[in-house]
């Protein structure tokens, strides 16, 4: 008996070792040559009426954290269903012992003042989790992941709070047939080793469209990468599949004025999209809260990068001591698998409120996505404050809209942009900088100024721009250069209609 005891101790952990992206797509496999199936609607009344607040009342009890009583560097804790959060989610472990699914307790939470009775919940289930992790001091284990939502999911390096968010993926956003939302149905947490320094997490991604595995390898530390590996199968043909997608807050800043009274200077999580393209060249299209949907993109063969990033890191820009908008992070797309050709697309929602998502970034393959279709990717995410990717050169630092001094606005609209960086500091005060700035067949750029800041060593350089016809976009681009070389990266900047 013994023996048999053993040996069957023996196959678990081979069986759990051997689990791994293929099993994960196996199931997406299986799914996408099944009709959709929507998720019950099994939540009970009493959790499924919770408002905000209510819901943020029911916490997990930290203490019974999954991996906390062994010590292990890695710590997850979950989030009950209810409110907004309708879904639920199966949750398993990998582990030398095998496969297991991670139970629902109520014990593991506490009720606070939600008014849930926890006696008669039976099995509510889980609506998502968050990982924790020592990544800004030791003896504390900091929240570093979460995934609640969809397919949404977020995350954080040292000295950073949450801000901006990544989805799984995006379907058909911004089109007038509506956008859908694949979620995450399922997940499995691959248990970490004493001193491991990464954790790994498959989930399974199921919607109308589209069915997928996921691998995800969450590296904790002052950047925060999330190496992403993802297998999709089509369901029926997508009319705009958005692949990596980000999505951030934007309602008002330099560019922009708050539409009401504000004491806050600006209010937002990123400030504008950065692509690297596969040429090498640097854009940058800083953010705005249209009036009218607003949808942009920028054709590339196989970029290097692009991210939602939030330039601005001074306090005083924001003023806001609950928020603190200058620490949320900026979130770049590295591609490990080379994209092809396609479009990083920026999709921008009208929103009246700080607390809507209304930008929404992603690649968009060029070739159309067709039922049956079987796509691959792979590409990593890099949570960052700190060290931002940027040109080497010099990149735009602020982008401000107005006349300046006693000059009455006329039939044009002024901006103002500082480019900032190494290349500009290293000339000499006789250099000579070319501003070169074009406005499309919509735009006239009618004066055109550029000078040195002494404050930073960088450039300012202002525009004046009339617009053809009011009641369509004009999009402006420039950069600086000298007599040899580019010194800069591209501002490419759309003007809305007022």
């Amino acid at each position: 008996m013994r023996r048999l005891a053993a040996a069957l101790v023996a196959l678990l952990p081979a069986c759990a070792a051997a689990f791994s992206l293929d099993d994960v797509d196996r199931r997406a496999v299986d799914l996408a040559k099944k009709p959709f199936e929507a998720p019950k609607a099994d939540l009970s009344a009493a959790l499924k009426g919770l408002s905000y607040d209510q819901y943020r009342q029911i916490r997990f009890v930290n203490e019974r954290s999954l991996w906390r009583s062994a010590k292990l560097p890695f710590e997850v804790a979950f989030f009950h269903r209810g409110g907004m959060f309708e879904t639920g989610v199966e949750i398993h472990e990998v582990a030398g012992a095998g496969i297991r699914e991670v139970p629902f307790r109520s014990e593991d939470f506490n009720y606070g003042g939600s008014g849930v009775d926890r006696t008669k919940l039976g099995n509510a289930g889980f609506a998502g989790f968050r990982v924790h992790y020592n990544v800004n001091k030791p003896g504390y284990k900091d929240e570093v992941m979460t995934f609640l939502g969809a397919s949404y999911f977020r995350a954080l390096g040292r000295d950073q709070l949450y801000g901006l968010s990544a989805r799984g993926l995006a379907v058909d956003t911004g089109l007038a047939s509506g956008e859908e939302f694949p979620r995450f149905t399922e997940f499995w947490l691959e248990r970490p080793e004493p001193g491991s320094k990464s954790l790994v997490v498959y989930a399974l991604l199921d919607s109308k469209s589209v069915a997928g595995a996921y691998r995800f390898v969450l590296k904790p530390g002052v950047d925060t990468v999330i190496s992403v590996t993802a297998r999709l199968h089509a369901r029926r043909s997508i009319a705009k599949l958005g692949l990596a997608p980000l999505t951030t807050m934007y309602l008002f800043g330099e560019n922009q004025r708050a539409a009401g009274e504000d004491y806050r200077p600006e209010v937002h999580d990123s400030d504008g999209l950065a692509i690297q393209a596969g040429t090498g060249e640097w854009i940058w299209r800083p953010l705005v809260n249209p009036k009218r949907l607003l949808m942009t993109s920028f054709t590339l063969t196989s970029p290097q990068g692009f991210g939602l990033q939030q330039r601005d890191r001074s306090f005083a820009s924001y003023e806001d001591l609950e928020a603190r908008y200058e620490l949320r992070p900026d979130a770049w797309i590295r591609p490990t698998k080379p994209l092809g050709e396609g479009r990083v697309e920026l999709v921008q929602i009208p929103s009246p409120f700080e607390y809507n998502d209304n930008i929404v970034a992603f690649w968009v393959p060029r070739d159309p996505v067709v039922a049956g279709a079987t796509l691959s990717l792979a590409y990593d995410i890099l949570w960052q404050k700190n060290t931002p990717m940027r040109p080497l050169t010099s990149w735009v630092t602020q982008t401000r809209r107005g006349p300046g001094y006693l000059r009455k606005p006329e039939d044009t609209v002024d901006f103002h942009v500082d480019f900032e960086g190494p290349a500009l500091r290293k000339l000499s005060q006789k250099s000579r900088i070319e501003a070169i700035f074009n406005a499309d067949a919509n735009g006239e750029i009618v004066e055109t100024a550029i000078e040195r800041n002494p404050v930073n060593g960088g450039a300012r350089v202002s525009l004046r721009v009339r617009r053809v016809d009011a009641t369509r976009n004009v999009e402006l681009r420039g950069f600086l250069r000298d007599e040899a070389e580019t010194l800069s990266e591209t501002w490419a900047y759309i003007l809305p209609p007022d």
